[in-house]
């Protein structure tokens, strides 16, 4: 139950955002600070955590862009590159999560970066063939979320059966 209730913070805080008066580098003075149970000092060292279990990332919301006019053939290839760029960012721990959205909507997707400036992470949006071609566009904004999230390729590399 204990987890449920973090797992549920965590994910309320990551969807709707932090209260504006929160500051992640000064915890509130009336706040009590409780060790957590379970805490792995090692681990929240290798993921880069702080005191919260949380790290700054970029996060990129990729929206339709203005080309769209290439035929099936173009259109699939463009989206095979993409597929493999995705899969490059990954494997070099730049790219911490990636999917689209189903609904058909111009808002197609997101990438989580794991880099410390919303510069990195345009410089990385920068190799993406569906950029280049102006396929898709993205938009860039820091994020503050839980670091388990760098875990993420790694147990997705457990869990899929074939790759794209």
């Amino acid at each position: 139950m204990r987890y449920n209730l973090i797992y549920l913070g965590v994910l309320a805080f990551g969807l709707l955002g932090f209260p504006a008066c929160y500051s992640p580098s000064v915890p509130e003075a009336s706040a009590p600070q409780t060790a957590v149970e379970g805490y792995d000092s090692l681990l929240a060292a290798e993921l880069g955590a702080d005191p919260y279990g949380m790290k700054s990332y970029v996060m990129a919301f990729l929206y339709r862009g203005e080309n769209r006019s290439l035929d099936s053939l173009e259109a699939a290839e463009l989206q095979r590159a993409h597929l493999e760029n995705i899969q490059r960012m990954a494997k070099e721990g730049q790219l911490v999560l990636a999917g689209p959205f189903m609904d058909g909507g111009d808002l197609r997707g997101i990438y989580i970066f794991d880099v410390a400036t919303v510069e990195e992470a345009e410089a990385l949006t920068q190799t993406d063939p569906a950029i280049q071609a102006g396929s898709l566009r993205m938009e860039l904004k820091p994020w503050y979320g839980s670091a388990a999230v760098m875990k993420v390729n790694g147990w997705h590399a457990r869990i899929a059966e074939t790759s794209f």
